[in-house]
């Protein structure tokens, strides 16, 4: 493996990680989070942008012609009360790729206009689901979880300020584990934020003048059809895209290597092929990650990426795209876990990628 290289990330840095990866920013709702990813960034950048449903851009050169854009995307996966029963039960639909399997027994927020309340995901006690006539357990859904706040009633409940259309995010945060693993809800994808705030921070300590404009991108609505990147891509037209998210680690056990690939937590960033990423924006990236010594793992796609690359790629009459991802132990769950060797690594990666680029690189295939 190639020798790892590190970023130093400063104790401010890591605060900032801790209270942005806490904040509950669900998809559709991310205001507070972006406002708190544009305070991070004000010393770093000379001009911000925010569009019509909250993606936010700082922005360093903006009146230079040719622009690259990092980007990551801001929401996380949440709940919407959809129903509330006589009875004083909450029944939910996602909003995003919501997992019902680790709902039962969570416990949640539910953010109304009157503040947060507290509630539960129930399930019924193990002694009691062997019990059903057909022998078989009930299995959780979308359709049968449901949230208990402690109401007895339907009217308990609205007095509380929840009606149906309220968000529901899980109470979990950030922790520390062995071996320089940091767990939370939400790593997917604010992690991407913090990333490329952090190469904000490197351009500005180390002085480095960029050819070109730079629009780091924090985009909204991503875990909904990365709607954010659609509308925000084609307001900033950029020349040039680099996206950053996450990708599953495979080594755990119960995935088909076959089909997801080889990439392991502590073996640095992944590299995507795939029909949107741009073949010489993607040689580029990996030519940077040989020359600085940055570990990196490949990654293929047979279609699209399922990120906002894909937004990027096809926006504007086609846009160079890569996508750079930071390998992630168990998506959508309240226990994302990530290595920090591997969040330093891929911040070097995309610094030292923007550091190769100027307004002659060619992109043109032909």
């Amino acid at each position: 493996m190639a020798k790892k290289q590190k970023t130093v990330l400063s104790k401010e840095s890591m605060t900032f990680l801790k209270n942005y990866l806490n904040n509950p920013s669900p998809t559709g709702f991310e205001k507070e989070g972006q406002k708190m990813w544009l305070q991070y960034m004000q010393p770093y950048i000379d001009e911000q942008i925010v569009d019509a449903y909250g993606s936010a851009v700082g922005i360093i050169n903006p009146d230079a012609p040719f622009k690259v854009v990092i980007e990551a995307h801001a929401d996380e996966i949440s709940w919407f009360v959809n129903y509330i029963s006589a009875e004083g039960l909450i029944y939910v639909i996602r909003n995003g790729g919501s997992d019902q399997q680790i709902a039962p027994s969570k416990r949640v927020n539910i953010h109304t206009e009157k503040g947060i309340v507290k509630a539960v995901f129930g399930w019924p006690a193990i002694h009691t689901r062997n019990r059903n006539p057909d022998g078989k357990e009930p299995q959780p859904k979308v359709d049968n979880i449901f949230l208990d706040c402690g109401a007895r009633s339907k009217k308990e409940v609205e007095d509380l300020g929840i009606h149906v259309g309220c968000v529901i995010t899980f109470e979990d945060g950030y922790e520390e584990l062995n071996y320089d693993y940091i767990i939370c809800r939400a790593i997917d994808n604010r992690i991407g934020g913090f990333m490329i705030a952090e190469v904000a921070r490197l351009l500005k300590e180390n002085k480095q003048q960029l050819p070109f404009g730079l629009y780091i991108v924090n985009a909204v609505q991503e875990e909904v059809g990365l709607r954010g990147a659609e509308m925000i891509a084609k307001r900033i037209k950029a020349n040039v895209a680099i996206i950053t998210d996450v990708t599953h680690d495979s080594t755990t056990p119960m995935i088909n290597k076959n089909v997801e690939g080889e990439i392991r937590c502590g073996n640095g960033p992944s590299i995507t092929y795939g029909p949107a990423v741009h073949n010489i924006l993607r040689d580029l990236i990996i030519k940077t990650a040989q020359k600085h010594d940055i570990p990196f793992q490949r990654h293929a796609v047979s279609r699209s990426t399922g990120t906002d690359t894909d937004a990027f790629a096809y926006s504007n009459d086609g846009t160079p795209s890569a996508l750079i991802s930071l390998p992630l132990r168990y998506m959508h769950t309240t226990v994302e876990m990530v290595k920090k060797e591997d969040i330093e690594n891929t911040i070097m990666l995309i610094y030292h990628t923007l550091l190769s680029i100027t307004p002659k690189t060619n992109f043109k295939y032909l």
